[in-house]
């Protein structure tokens, strides 16, 4: 283990701060180290590998398509991009889909079509559109993004930024109603935020922020890159309040945990505005991610994994509360989404997902106080019960742990 971690130190940029931990194979909902330790995956790479790891199907499509066709270009047709974009308008209610690789591209993508939507609906003048956001959001990593952070730490030192963004608070309906003006093209919001601390909104907020979209004649964008594909219990996050968004976008499971696929969709209206030449992407809607995204959302469907995302989040919400840990000031999330908020006076979210990984349960913080929850939705009900018990034994031994210095 040493070995590894010191060449990757050694040559890779020090842009993470992994633990200490060198994973080599994964089957279903856990990992092996090289020591051949087995670790259950709580985190799932942020959602990336809700399928689990190597499932059969998505394996064996992937395999299948590696050996007829994987990259062409968009400069040609291909034979699996077609039925990959039916299925995914159709399973998403959705009119058009446009194709890309991460979730920050498919961020990028909905913001330049929010725009030119503005334009040219709206009679917006070009380059005065704006976009309202939240407070506390993640949409990724790209300059243009990280400008409309609130976090310091994702901005400091990469500006300057563009402008064109109004933040609000997440969860204040009113809040976004009141930043709403004559150029404003789009309300792009995270129905749970994830990176912020799985921040749920209060009941209603998203449906009542979508009557404002309406009302306005503003594009509601959720981003769904995390919280889509089965995670909070349902397809689709906005499917708890029955919400259909003007443009969503979907990524990270939908690459079946083995490669990079998202996409933006949107209405008729909204993606007609787009001509040939405005947006492209070499490997966005490659046959090889095609064929495993087609592979990813029958699984999704056929293996019923929404439906099992809410009834084994109920059951890992209530194992987690019963702890009664007094480390933990919430448990809080949505279906197979949860977060544990520490309370920073007695210790720190790091130090319970170091304990965590002592005991063979794979997790991270995030800001410091919250522990991340995400496992598999292929996990089964008895592996949800065993990290329970494994997280409730991290918990106590951290609070057996003397405090240290200079915290009260």
């Amino acid at each position: 283990m040493g070995d590894m971690i010191a060449l990757e130190r050694r040559y890779s940029a020090r842009n993470y701060d992994p633990l200490p931990v060198v994973l080599t194979e994964g089957e279903g909902a856990w990992v092996r180290d090289e020591a051949g330790r087995r670790y259950l995956d709580m985190l799932s790479a942020y959602s990336a590998a809700s399928f689990g790891h190597a499932h059969p199907r998505l394996v064996a499509a992937l395999s299948r398509q590696a050996a007829r066709l994987a990259v062409t270009s968009r400069a040609f047709h291909n034979d699996r991009l077609p039925p990959f974009l039916a299925r995914l308008c159709s399973i998403t209610g959705m009119d058009r889909a446009l194709p890309m690789n991460t979730g920050a591209e498919a961020v990028e993508t909905a913001i330049k079509v929010s725009r030119k939507w503005a334009h040219v609906a709206k009679g917006v003048p070009d380059g005065r559109q704006r976009i309202v956001v939240c407070e506390a959001n993640f949409h990724g990593r790209t300059s243009t993004i990280v400008g409309f952070s609130s976090e310091p730490a994702y901005r400091l030192g990469f500006g300057p930024f563009g402008p064109g963004f109004d933040r609000v608070p997440f969860g204040d309906a009113r809040a976004l109603e009141a930043a709403i003006g004559p150029d404003t093209a789009a309300f792009l919001v995270e129905p749970v935020q994830g990176e912020a601390g799985i921040v749920v909104p209060p009941r209603g907020y998203l449906a009542e922020c979508a009557a404002i979209c309406r009302r306005h004649g503003v594009l509601l964008v959720a981003d769904e890159v995390q919280t889509g594909l089965g995670r909070t219990g349902r397809l689709l996050a906005c499917d708890h309040e029955g919400v259909r968004p003007d443009g969503l976008i979907l990524g990270k499971a939908l690459g079946g945990g083995l490669l990079p696929v998202s996409a933006f969709l949107a209405r008729e209206d909204v993606m007609g505005v787009l001509e040939p030449g405005d947006h492209g992407s070499t490997f966005g809607g490659n046959a090889l991610a095609a064929a495993v995204g087609f592979e990813a959302l029958d699984t999704l469907v056929e293996e019923g994994l929404p439906a099992r995302a809410a009834m084994l989040g109920d059951r890992l919400a209530a194992g987690l509360r019963a702890l009664a840990s007094p480390l933990v000031r919430e448990v809080r999330g949505l279906g197979l989404l949860a977060g544990l908020e520490i309370d920073p006076s007695r210790a720190t979210a790091r130090a319970v997902v170091d304990a965590m990984l002592a005991r063979g349960v794979l997790s991270r913080d995030t800001h410091g106080t919250v522990v991340r929850l995400a496992p598999p939705l292929v996990i089964a009900s008895e592996e949800v019960d065993w990290a329970v018990a494994r997280i409730g034994e991290a918990l106590a031994a951290v609070a057996a742990t003397p405090p240290a210095p200079g915290r009260s």
